[in-house]
Order: structure tokens, then C-alpha cells, then sequence
């Protein structure tokens, strides 16, 4: 860490290892954020619409994981400043949240403002901390917030199909200078990255994500109230609470502690995959599987719609194959890994066949089966570690 980072740390009145509260609160716009986007997903499931969810949805995480890292490597930043970042950044996300279920119709305008928003936040941010280290980081800064924030707010004024092509070319802009990044840039911020924080701000945020998820199984219930709903939605909150167990019980610590090794060995690309992409589709997988359960409580003595079994089965595919990819980007050996990767895989593949012929409840009770042996195969082997590592 620079001397001038090192008196800027000093100086602050957080502890830049911990979640700050204002950060937990921005979290809950966030994902009401995401339950906008997934509501279609509840009420008329279809392909094409997990589809647009999954696509819209990719943008807003971005957005996330941006503001996020940048906290993160901004030790200094006091609590009156952090707190004003996250207001902004609230607002702007408030604005893509009201859009969010008219996004590609009569909305698209405040969609595209808020994306523009939160960019012009990060830029301001970024500017104020970095803008003396060098024209190539001032080009930079500039593009990566600046251009793509002309970009969005641009697309205002155009018809489709033209105003989605500036949203997907922001984004398109972002990602690759985040993977053609020089190592000088990576070596400037590595050093100050601080891996307890990442944990516990996605880990958090999967908290919400799954509370949410609850939610709306509590509301799905309600709105069918009668004994085979409310079978189906104690099997859904027992999914919730496999998938709770799978990921707090083994992925948060493995995160931690997977990003201290990289970030020591200065592995700037696994990094990169695992705090901005992959966890991307664990959030994706959680919230179709939500909106799978919200549709088999409505309708427990028939089939899953096609793209309910979809989000169910490809969202427990998704889950558990993204944890595996983070695991192996960890370092994990990959004997352990595919031990409980395949099963995992060979399980949510027959679940998936099955789903084509049995009704609803039957489908959620077999996913419920499915985690079951999952979460089992996971901790016996655990359990064989120990007792190697005891020895």
C-alpha cells in the first residue's frame, strides 16, 4: 500500500474489513431491484422471459460488483462518505428498480438513466481518488464510467432496437477493458483489495437474495391457500434452506479464503472471474429457482410449465456448476471437487427428465430429495477431510 493510502486508511472512521450498514441497506434497493426484474418470472413464466430477466439482470450486476470492488479498494473512504456513495447509488438504483418491469417498453428512458446514474457515482468516486496517477489511468477512468454513462444516457432519445444496442455496447465496453486490464493497473490495486470485506458483501447479499426468495414463497402461499400449496411451499422453503446450507456452510469461508491466496499470489484474472462473473450466476440460479416454486405452489396437480422446470432444474444446475468453477478457481484439487460436482449434476439431470411427466409437487419434493443427497454427499466428505487432517 502507498504512504498516501496508508495516511488515508489511518484517518478513517470504519473498519474497511466489514460491511458498513449503509453498504447492508443499499443491498435491500438492490434486490428489490431484482424482484422486479424476476416478477414475470412469478406470474407468467416463459423462456423468453427468463431470458430478458437474465439479460437485464446482467447489467444491474455489473453495476453491483463495480460499486462494490470500488469500496472495497478505497479503505480510506470515511463513514459519511461511504454513506453518501451509497445514497447515490441507491437512488440511481431506486430509479432502474421502478423501471425495471416496463424495461424494454415505456420505461426503457428510466432504465437507461439509472444505469447512467450509478456509472457518473463511480466516476465521480474514482476521479477524486485516482485522477493524478497518469494519463493512461485518467483514459481510462474516463471510458470505463464516462463513455459508457454517454452511452446509456444517449439511448434515451433512440427507438429500439438501437437504444438496447447502446445498453449491450456499455456493457460490452466494461468488460473488456476489466479483462484486457494492464498489470500495472492490477498491481496499483491489488495490494489495498481486502478479501474479508468481498466475503461478507456477497455473502450478505445471497442472504437477500434467499430472504427474498422466501418472501415470495410466504406470498405465493397466500394467494393460494390450501393444503397442497401449502405441502409445496414448506418443500420450497426447504430447497431455500438446502441451498442456504450449501453456500454459508462451505462457500463463504472457501471465498475468503480462496481470495487471500490469489490476491498473495497476485492472480488478478481468477480474482476477476470470481468476484465479478461467476458469482453472477449463483444470484441468477437462486432467483429462477424462486420463481419456479412460486409456480408449483399455484399449480401443485399439474406439470411445472416448461420454463418453470427450466429455472428449477437449470437453476440448481447453475448454482452448484458455478460453485464448482469457484472451487476450482480457488485452487480446490479437482478430485474433491468433482466428487460432489457430479452427483450433483447426474441428480439435477435426472430431476430434470422427471419434471416432463409428474406433477408439480411431486417435482419440488424431488428437488428437495436432490439437495438432500447433495448437502449429505458434501458433508460426509467434509467430514473424511477432518478426520485425514486430524491424523
Amino acid at each position: 500500500m502507498s504512504t498516501e493510502a496508508s495516511e488515508r486508511f489511518a484517518a478513517t472512521d470504519r473498519d474497511p474489513s466489514r460491511a458498513h450498514w449503509m453498504e447492508l441497506f443499499f443491498d435491500l434497493i438492490f434486490v428489490a431491484l431484482v424482484g422486479q426484474l424476476a416478477h414475470p418470472l412469478h406470474e407468467h413464466p416463459s423462456a423468453a422471459g427468463l431470458l430478458l430477466f437474465t439479460v437485464l439482470f446482467a447489467s444491474v450486476w455489473w453495476s453491483w460488483v463495480n460499486l462494490t470492488f470500488t469500496v472495497n479498494v478505497m479503505p480510506w473512504l470515511s463513514r459519511r462518505q461511504l454513506a453518501l456513495v451509497m445514497l447515490a447509488a441507491m437512488f440511481a438504483v431506486g430509479a432502474i428498480a421502478v423501471a425495471a418491469p416496463e424495461a424494454t417498453g415505456e420505461r426503457a428512458w428510466l432504465f437507461a438513466a439509472g444505469n447512467a446514474a450509478l456509472r457518473l457515482v463511480l466516476l465521480g468516486l474514482w476521479v477524486a481518488q485516482s485522477w493524478s496517477i497518469g494519463a493512461a489511468s485518467r483514459t481510462r477512468l474516463l471510458v470505463y464510467n464516462g463513455a459508457t454513462a454517454v452511452l446509456w444516457f444517449v439511448s434515451i432519445w433512440l427507438p429500439s432496437p438501437w437504444m438496447f444496442a447502446l445498453w449491450g455496447l456499455s456493457i460490452v465496453v466494461e468488460v473488456t477493458l476489466l479483462v484486457t486490464s494492464s498489470s500495472s493497473w492490477a498491481a496499483r490495486v491489488l495490494p489495498r483489495m481486502n478479501t474479508e470485506h468481498l466475503a461478507e458483501r456477497f455473502g450478505l447479499l445471497v442472504v437477500i437474495v434467499l430472504g427474498e426468495s422466501v418472501l415470495s414463497t410466504v406470498g405465493a402461499l397466500n394467494e393460494s391457500w390450501n393444503l397442497p400449496s401449502g405441502v409445496v411451499g414448506m418443500l420450497g422453503l426447504g430447497v431455500i434452506s438446502l441451498l442456504a446450507w450449501s453456500f454459508f456452510m462451505y462457500g463463504t469461508d472457501a471465498m475468503r479464503v480462496g481470495l487471500e491466496a490469489l490476491r498473495a499470489a497476485g492472480d488478478y484474472r481468477a480474482i476477476r472471474d470470481t468476484v465479478a462473473f461467476l458469482p453472477f450466476l449463483i444470484v441468477v440460479g437462486v432467483t429462477a429457482i424462486s420463481g419456479a416454486l412460486d409456480s408449483a405452489i399455484q399449480h401443485p396437480d399439474e406439470p411445472l410449465p416448461q420454463a418453470s422446470a427450466i429455472a428449477l432444474c437449470g437453476g440448481i444446475a447453475v448454482f452448484y456448476a458455478t460453485n464448482a468453477a469457484i472451487s476450482l478457481r480457488f485452487g480446490r484439487p479437482l478430485r474433491a471437487v468433482l466428487g460432489w460436482a457430479i452427483p450433483a449434476l447426474l441428480l439435477t439431470v435426472a430431476l430434470a427428465l422427471a419434471t416432463a411427466v409428474i406433477d408439480a409437487a411431486l417435482a419440488i419434493a424431488g428437488a428437495v430429495i436432490v439437495l438432500v443427497v447433495i448437502v449429505a454427499t458434501s458433508e460426509i466428505t467434509n467430514r473424511r477431510k477432518l478426520r485425514a487432517d486430524a491424523r
